[in-house]
């Protein structure tokens, strides 16, 4: 298993979020790419990274930091927020970026997800799938939906998605530990056809160890590496067992 830290994106700084909620932001570094380059120090291989400015207003905000990221540091980024486009997944591919997350574009666009698979490959792409009591919410989690969360992730399989990252957004920034219960039943619906990725909510080892134990992709961790409940190089060195 893989885990992700992760730095969100807001106006330039590294912040988190509580829910979602971005009355709630809160600085939680000064120096993206110190923190980049701890994590790296860390033994983490990828990097998860959102522009919150990005998935509100539906286009790229920040890309010098992340393009930093990926020419001044080992890590391999995969990157989501205002991604709207095949133009701007190549412009982010050809910036070094290695894979980019479709987000909302998944549910309101599908077939554009269809074409970056076929375009790039499925190795480059991964869908978002963020909810809120098992529904499809959109727009940087401002917009919710009526879609179950795994009858979207069937209808990416279809169209040749691979990679998926499952947010249960009343979990994200919470410490609260991850929704083990949805997580399963995603990670039993799609076994054999997909990897996923766990986020929101991890707090400590328990979590990690949990999502190893369903055979999950991977696990992102934010706020608990911030609030030091939880020890990067100690998940790191777990989940590569």
């Amino acid at each position: 298993m893989l885990i992700f830290p992760a730095i969100d994106i807001k106006d330039g700084n590294c912040v988190r979020l509580f829910k979602g909620d971005f009355s709630t932001v809160e600085k939680v570094a000064s120096d993206y790419l110190q923190t980049a380059k701890s994590f790296e120090e860390a033994g983490a291989e990828w990097i998860h990274m959102v522009d919150l400015d990005g998935a509100k207003e539906g286009r790229p905000v920040n890309t010098k930091i992340y393009t930093d990221v990926a020419e001044k540091t080992n890590l391999k980024v995969e990157l989501g927020g205002g991604i709207r486009s095949i133009k701007t997944i190549q412009e982010y591919l050809d910036m070094g970026i290695r894979r980019v997350i479709l987000g909302s574009v998944a549910l309101k666009n599908p077939g554009l997800v269809c074409e970056a698979v076929e375009k790039f490959g499925s190795e480059k792409i991964v869908v978002g799938i963020d909810a809120m009591n098992e529904m499809v919410a959109t727009e940087g989690w401002l917009e919710s939906s009526d879609v179950h969360y795994i009858d979207l992730a069937n209808k990416m399989i279809e169209s040749g998605v691979k990679y998926f990252i499952f947010t249960d957004i009343s979990k994200d920034g919470t410490l609260s530990g991850v929704n083990r219960e949805q997580l399963k039943k995603l990670a039993d619906v799609t076994e054999g056809r997909a990897n996923i990725v766990a986020s929101g909510g991890v707090h400590t080892m328990d979590d990690i160890i949990a999502c190893k134990e369903m055979g999950l992709y991977g696990t992102i961790c934010g706020k608990s590496i911030y609030k030091g409940t939880l020890n990067l190089k100690e998940a790191v060195e777990y989940a590569m067992k």
